[in-house]
């Protein structure tokens, strides 16, 4: 990918951005037990989308949120900074983990029937670049390989907006009854 491919893929990916923030609730929070229970997976996300339902503040913290869900796909965006850094001046592996296990989490989440629930069982993770501000943003992008009635397995993808590849990731997540009332 040349520069000016980068500069436009950037450029895109801020336009996301606000567009999201646009039309997010403006808190940070979760989801009620009786606001989700009896829904499939992907009314949360509509519900989050749409400002029904708060933002989960993780992505306040760690400066990243999502840009896109459908069902078995999620693209969440970030943003590395300062405050994100280890004592060896580069984005922490935590950050790394967490961007991921947000895309391949909820890749297998909006696929889920109502009355289904996730936790994660396993997340492998696999850096292979360094990241630093000089990288205004990154996506990290999710989808489901399988999602069965006990057992969902996700993969993922971190990428800057010139196509470099800093991490991959795979998940096995528990499937599980939600509660059908509270």
């Amino acid at each position: 990918m040349n520069e000016q491919q980068a500069a436009e893929t950037l450029a895109r990916w801020e336009a996301d951005e606000r567009a999201v923030r646009a039309r997010l609730h403006g808190e940070t929070g979760w989801a009620r037990p009786e606001q989700v229970i009896g829904k499939p997976g992907m009314a949360l996300f509509d519900a989050i989308f749409s400002g029904q339902l708060p933002a989960p503040p993780i992505g306040e913290t760690l400066d990243f949120l999502p840009v896109d869900i459908r069902p078995g796909r999620a693209v969440f965006q970030g943003r590395p900074l300062e405050r994100h850094y280890n004592p060896m001046g580069t984005v922490h592996g935590g950050w790394f983990c967490t961007l991921l296990d947000s895309a391949v989490g909820c890749a297998v989440h909006s696929s889920l029937p109502a009355g289904k629930a996730y936790t994660t069982l396993e997340l492998k993770v696999n850096i292979v670049r360094a990241l630093t501000k000089k990288v205004p943003l990154v996506r990290a992008e999710g989808v489901a390989i399988h999602v069965g009635g006990q057992v969902a397995t996700a993969e993922g993808r971190l990428t800057g907006p010139d196509g470099k590849l800093y991490a991959h990731a795979t998940t096995t997540c528990l499937v599980f009854d939600f509660p059908s009332k509270q």
